[in-house]
């Protein structure tokens, strides 16, 4: 097949090696040329994949037409702040029934809208799908074995995204929940921030089991007021992604979550990561939704408060474990 990748940071870079090495001719879109022109002459990501080598039917452009015409698949990888503007860019070149699946994981700030649902506004004419899981871009783009759920809407469209990914190294499962698919893979960086900032404190296993499974249920509840079902937080797309970005130093969130703990400000926590960290764009729409749709999410509402309002970490912590008491299902 021809494919193209919308996007070429660590992540689109490691999905577009993967699905070149199935043999098909992979095209893989950066926003600027002078990123096309750099990965072109290296043959290599070097600020995100460092030493993984791309093979030669990676095609690296810059124009948007060209990597999408005639494309069998679009994938489509931008961070969730440019998925609109990149949505838009996109649109003029894409045909009906044209199968888009979103890889990124986030939600758009301003409208609360799940990626997903932005593809859907700006190319009504595309057949949007989603793929998520535990899936960090350095393992899949050498070959360790990763699993993801791909989300579609009808059984052919995500039976076609699970034969299009599936290798030896890449199990690929079918759902077609993709609001659930979707706000487990966008709201578990949120809680992924919350474990770095525990570790950066100094705090234990204890403390970061507890963030992760009170997250899980805030994820489930939040999940459940949106329509999604209560399974596919127990799924790859959810309790497995939450797993592998919670303790993994692979993941930028639980890294910047760290930075935080130790006393480092916002800004100077995402000049050092260096990279677009998404659990601090979602936990704005985390917390907005919450409010949106009556849930109460307390972890949530703690990391909005040290991100944005300057609450101090240990405070926090501190008000989460002496909140009045509830039942374990609350």
């Amino acid at each position: 097949m021809k494919i193209a990748v919308i996007g070429s940071g660590g992540w689109g870079t490691a999905i577009a090696v993967l699905l070149a090495g199935k043999g098909n001719d992979v095209y893989l879109w950066s926003w600027i040329q002078e990123e096309t022109d750099r990965l072109d002459r290296d043959r290599e990501n070097k600020e995100f994949l460092p030493g993984v080598k791309l093979p030669d039917n990676i095609y690296c452009t810059h124009d948007m037409e060209k990597c999408v015409d005639g494309a069998d698949l679009i994938v489509a990888a931008p961070p969730s702040p440019a998925a609109r503007t990149t949505a838009k860019q996109l649109a003029p070149f894409v045909k009906d029934g044209q199968v888009i699946v979103s890889i990124s994981k986030g939600l758009e700030e301003s409208s609360l809208l799940r990626l997903s649902q932005v593809y859907r506004a700006e190319i009504p004419q595309a057949d949007v799908a989603v793929l998520s899981g535990p899936s960090h871009a350095e393992e899949v783009s050498r070959g360790i074995p990763t699993t993801c759920a791909a989300a579609a809407e009808s059984a052919k469209t995500a039976d076609f995204i699970q034969d299009a990914f599936m290798s030896d190294t890449f199990r690929v499962y079918t759902t077609d929940d993709i609001t659930g698919a979707e706000l487990g893979g966008a709201l578990k960086n949120v809680i992924a921030l919350c474990a770095g900032i525990s570790d950066g404190l100094g705090y234990g296993d204890n403390t970061r089991a507890a963030l992760m499974t009170r997250g899980l249920a805030e994820i489930a509840r939040l999940g459940e007021a949106m329509g999604a079902k209560l399974e596919t937080f127990m799924g790859l797309s959810g309790l497995g992604d939450l797993i592998v970005t919670c303790t993994s130093m692979h993941s930028r969130n639980h890294r910047a979550g760290i930075l935080l703990g130790q006393g480092k400000t916002l800004q100077e926590t995402l000049d050092e990561v260096h990279m677009v960290v998404e659990g601090v764009n979602t936990a704005r729409s985390a917390y907005e939704l919450g409010k949106k749709y009556g849930v109460s999410m307390p972890i949530v509402e703690e990391a909005y408060n040290i991100l944005f309002n300057g609450k101090n970490a240990r405070k926090a912590v501190n008000d989460l474990m002496t909140r009045e008491k509830r039942h374990e299902r609350n």
